[in-house]
């Protein structure tokens, strides 16, 4: 079940706006230029608040109609209180400080996970032709997991199927990608941030001019990880993806970094409804906050109203995507926590470094973006025995269904323990795989490091491929939009080159469809064998058709594309 906020939003009808305090009463306007986010207030348009913000001082550089929410310079004292008084603004809060050092922790903690191995050292419809299997794909025990390799002998994709992929990029040159890639719809919402003012290292040098990487360039790795697992195209080469036969775009709207942050994440969503898109990918959470609370008193006013902020402008671009058709598809997150009974947050904001404080979290009022926001498909991770990953999230609240994720811990007192195998395969880009010292520039060749962590490289003829191996709710996630594809696939409509179908009959399907899995016998396990603390222990919740280990169960391709049909209303 899915919580809700209910907040009181100011009526505002037609032109009714009052403007920015007259020059005699406004506040002074003092200090270095900072940025803003500004929110629209409920049914207005987002030139009457642009107006506003000039009256008051400020310059927009940036704003999103469909979601209400403008990216605003002024200077760092007097421009809240302006707007304060302006009717046609629901919140001004200060966005991430760029001139601050950043705080890595939410960047290293996820690196701690999905690289843990690391630590050891339709009517008029053309259906596409059934595809076989790539060479590496016998260690993808996901895709056989998902029975993909069965879906793909009666619906492989249609390539008029767009998956736009949220995340930190996609290397569209990736020889298993580029089949697949779309170029025309693919877009970069962000800009790379080099260094704060004080020298720390945020994103690190630009590659490109302008700081804006190209649309088909990942710096992160992480998108073209869940690129792959999603349409890895079946060509004979590397590996394929749960839907090898649809259309990978590129929706970038996270930092080189590892950072998603309010405005880019904003527009790419927006953008996945007006281009059409059929199936997003998110496996993030907005930034700089873990938990998004409405008033938790350890945060200040100012702190306060950016979390109101978050939660209302990702709750318009959620709606908005929604509603032009979008099916958008989530990690349930690596909280090792039960979404019901959030732990304590000790790690918020998570940038800039040094404003991080521990707060109690409130389950009714304090939510992480966007999995608790609305139309979501919450996805989380079990590992290749079927049991449920210990980093995943879990709980009856917010799992929809359960998908290959990995876990490099599964197999405990078996020769699988803590094996590269035991996580999920997928493409890796070349120029990260090079910075982070897996792959020779000179030769191209993986190097040593590189094989103990699994890294493989895949030619045919001059054109190579490399791949990783990762874990994380974040490569469960395209598992699940990889049959949420194919299921617009096989019963969607087509007209011309684009495929259309409801949501939320999507999301009947995958859930109805998913193999049902019941909670295992105890149902409080622990992983204290595997190394971890008493956190981890976790408790399963519900009967076999839904729990909160597996939600509705553990996503079936097969089942989706051969028995869905009588789910559709």
């Amino acid at each position: 079940m899915k919580r809700k906020w209910v907040l009181a939003l100011p009526v505002v009808l037609g032109a009714a706006v009052v403007a920015a305090p007259t020059a005699a009463a406004a506040p002074q306007l003092s200090g270095k230029s900072v940025e803003y986010s500004v929110l629209a207030a409920d049914g207005v348009g987002v030139r009457t608040v642009e107006k506003a913000v000039e009256a008051a001082g400020g310059t927009v550089t940036r704003s999103n109609a469909a979601a209400g929410l403008l990216t605003v310079t002024a200077p760092e004292n007097g421009f809240t209180n302006r707007m304060a008084s302006v009717r046609s603004v629901l919140h001004t809060s200060r966005t991430v400080a760029i001139g601050q050092s950043p705080d890595r922790r939410k960047v290293a903690d996820q690196d701690a996970v999905e690289k843990e191995n690391r630590g050891q050292g339709r009517t008029g419809k053309r259906k596409p032709a059934p595809v076989g299997m790539d060479p590496l794909d016998g260690q993808l025990w996901g895709l056989t997991s998902v029975r993909s390799d069965l879906a793909r002998t009666e619906q492989p994709g249609d390539r008029r199927v767009k998956v736009g992929v949220l995340d930190t990029g996609v290397d569209g040159s990736h020889p298993d990608i580029a089949p697949n890639f779309d170029a025309k719809l693919s877009r970069n919402f962000t800009h790379d941030i080099p260094v704060d003012e004080n020298g720390n290292t945020v994103d690190g040098p630009c590659e490109f001019r302008g700081c804006v990487d190209p649309a088909n360039w990942d710096d992160g790795g992480h998108g073209t990880h869940v690129a792959g697992t999603i349409a890895a195209a079946a060509n004979g080469f590397g590996i394929s993806g749960v839907a090898p036969g649809v259309s990978i775009v590129n929706i970038r709207g996270g930092q080189d970094s590892g950072y998603f942050f309010l405005q880019p994440v904003v527009d790419a969503l927006t953008y996945a409804g007006d281009a059409g898109l059929d199936v997003v990918n998110m496996s993030f959470y907005v930034d700089p906050w873990l938990y998004n609370c409405q008033a938790n008193p350890a945060d200040t006013p100012e702190q306060q109203a950016q979390q109101r902020t978050v939660v209302t402008a990702m709750s318009r671009a959620l709606n908005y995507a929604h509603r032009k058709g979008v099916t958008q598809v989530v990690s349930l997150g690596n909280n090792h926590e039960d979404s019901g009974a959030p732990q304590d947050d000790d790690g918020s904001p998570n940038f800039p470094e040094g404003n991080a404080h521990p707060r109690d979290i409130d389950n009714e009022s304090c939510l992480i973006m966007p999995i608790e926001g609305p139309h979501t498909i919450g996805v989380g991770a079990y590992g290749p025995s079927g049991a449920k990953a210990d980093y995943s999230s879990y709980g009856l609240e917010q799992i929809s269904v359960s998908a290959p994720g990995g876990y490099f811990r599964d197999y405990y007192g078996a020769p699988q323990f803590r094996t590269n195998e035991n996580m999920i395969l997928s493409t890796y880009p070349k120029n990260v795989g090079i910075a982070e010292g897996m792959i020779d520039p000179a030769t191209g060749e993986v190097t040593p490091d590189g094989v103990e962590f699994g890294v493989q490289q895949a030619c045919r003829g001059s054109v190579c491929g490399y791949y990783q191996f990762l874990q994380g709710t974040s490569m469960a996630s395209p598992h699940a939009s990889g049959v949420a594809a194919l299921i617009v696939s096989e019963y969607g409509k087509f007209r011309g080159g684009k495929a259309s179908m409801n949501p939320d009959a999507v999301q009947r399907v995958i859930e109805q469809t998913a193999f049902a899995r019941p909670c295992p016998t105890p149902r409080t396990v622990d992983y204290l064998d595997e190394g971890r603390d008493a956190s981890y222990t976790a408790t399963c919740a519900g009967g076999t058709e839904f729990n909160g280990f597996y939600g509705h169960g553990n996503v079936d391709a097969w089942a989706a594309v051969t028995m869905g049909r009588k789910y559709l209303r």
